[in-house]
């Protein structure tokens, strides 16, 4: 049990997001008359969001430290049961990280929209759940948590219900997240059968030997949760959602929505190690799967937000690939390079949709026009959008693995792990994943290419300017993504924490 600095830090992680949110929604809501008074609380639910999302880094810095000089610790509230090791702590920086970032950017992006204090509270609310997924110590709570996360994020998904293809999107979601809930759910019930429990310690201690039940519910777990990390073939939902949600929503859909279902997935793996030795192999396969999918479908691409979609199909394989290599052989250094991709990630591809949001929302929404925002608008942005053209730049072709930039490090890492391990068939998927780093070249670069043509296209002749608290988020992720690629060591102290709980499981 830890002290009450440390009890206190760790429950604000997740009360302080989850519990605000209900009352930023009556800030927009109560009291409201004139379009006036509506324009004056959507100012005030702007600044509550933000404040209460920087707030919550008081509690992180802290839960950091506390874990720093005292290591894993666990907060016991009746029959929930939390847990902060190296796993929730990287999750809780990563979704800290880009939500921040992302309410900030949604400032302008969302300024007019119905609803708009609706889109903040459940921006909070998922902020509050994802970390609260990461810390669950047993399979109920984690599925709670992964519920929460599914309904906030499909209101967010489906947040312009006024358009077709939003709403289209929004169904899709809901119905395959149903689906992969109730799949997880009757997983649970086949391991409370077998176990007698649903604590994650307690099932690893007796999930000792093959056992057809629980075999079941691993399968049941890798459906389940696969469909929320957009594991192939459970991933159709991904392309229609990220390109229909509002861009700094896509950002935290492929940044940490889907990372986040990816530790559920290695969660409920971890109860189960004792099963069975071919937990890795699994990973594994569908982290080839995944990247060769992904890459193939983002090349014939012409919307951009679609293209990135699919990009995170094949960064997905990657981590995917990381943690089986660990897994299966039980060294480290591929969940420790899995980890840190997962966070580089994070920061690329948080990068990649909120540069395209902030041109998206220059070329069109300014105009009020919500058609997608595609490869040919984007001739000669660097022109008028200097800043934009450049962030999307380092974005993409960090994405695309070109050193020193933060993608290639994580898969370096990743790459460098499965090579140690001299076992033929890792190091013949490390070359096939390195193929596919070089293949997603064929759809980034051309999407650089365009954006410093010396003919601008007629769009972005015409296109608005992008405001500033939306360049802002830009900058610091730009920065992020090149300081990390020349420091890889610098996440070294969340990765390797990671790593660790990870493999103390297995």
């Amino acid at each position: 049990m830890m002290m009450p600095m440390g009890v206190l830090a760790f429950l604000g992680l997740i009360l302080i997001p989850l519990g605000v949110s209900p009352f930023v929604y009556l800030l927009g809501r109560v009291g409201v008359r004139t379009s006036e008074q509506q324009q004056a609380r959507a100012t005030w639910v702007r600044w509550a969001a933000l404040l209460t999302l920087l707030a919550t880094w008081i509690p992180f810095v802290l839960a950091a430290s506390e874990f720093a000089r005292r290591g894993p610790a666990e907060f016991q509230l009746e029959t929930i049961a939390l847990r902060l090791d190296g796993v929730s702590l990287l999750l809780a920086a990563a979704v800290l990280g880009l939500t921040t970032l992302a309410a900030l950017f949604s400032w302008p992006y969302m300024a007019g929209e119905i609803g708009e204090e609706k889109y903040y509270t459940m921006l909070l609310a998922m902020t509050g759940v994802m970390v609260g997924l990461g810390f669950a110590t047993d399979l109920f709570n984690l599925w709670v948590w992964f519920e929460a996360m599914a309904v906030s994020s499909y209101l967010l998904v489906a947040f312009y219900r006024r358009q077709a293809a939003s709403l289209e999107a929004g169904m899709k979601y809901l119905v395959q997240s149903a689906t992969g809930s109730v799949m997880v759910l009757m997983g649970i019930a086949l391991v409370l059968a077998t176990t007698g429990t649903v604590n994650l310690s307690e099932i690893r201690a007796g999930a000792a030997g093959s056992s057809p039940a629980l075999l079941a519910a691993g399968a049941l777990f890798v459906i389940g949760f696969g469909v929320k990390v957009a594991m192939v073939p459970m991933h159709t939902w991904l392309p229609d959602a990220h390109s229909q949600a509002p861009s700094g929503i896509s950002a935290l859909l492929s940044g940490v929505v889907i990372e986040a279902g990816l530790i559920a997935l290695l969660r409920a793996l971890m109860a189960l190690a004792g099963v069975t030795h071919a937990w890795g192999l699994l990973l594994m396969g569908f982290g080839a799967a995944n990247m060769l999918y992904g890459n193939l479908l983002a090349l014939k691409q012409t919307q951009v937000k679609r293209l990135l979609a699919f990009s995170s199909l094949a960064h997905v394989g990657y981590m995917l690939l990381g943690f089986g290599i660990s897994l299966y052989t039980g060294q480290t250094g591929g969940a420790q390079g899995a980890f840190f991709h997962l966070l580089t990630h994070a920061m690329m591809k948080g990068l990649a949709f909120l540069s395209v949001g902030g041109l998206l929302y220059a070329l069109r929404l300014a105009k009020g026009d919500h058609n997608p925002l595609l490869t040919a608008d984007l001739d000669g942005a660097a022109t008028r959008y200097p800043l934009a053209a450049l962030a999307l730049s380092v974005a993409a072709l960090a994405l695309g693995g070109l050193p020193p930039l933060a993608g290639f490090m994580s898969k370096w890492q990743i790459f460098v792990a499965g090579f140690q391990t001299q076992n033929a068939v890792i190091m013949g998927l490390v070359v096939f994943a390195a193929l596919n780093s070089v293949l997603s070249l064929g759809y980034y670069v051309p999407l650089v290419n365009a954006l410093y043509r010396r003919k601008p296209s007629d769009v972005v002749a015409h296109g608005a300017v992008i405001p500033q608290a939306m360049l802002i988020p830009l900058v610091i992720l730009t920065v992020a993504v090149v300081v990390v690629g020349l420091i890889p060591g610098s996440l070294s102290w969340l990765t390797g924490e990671a790593a660790k709980a990870l493999l103390a499981a297995f």
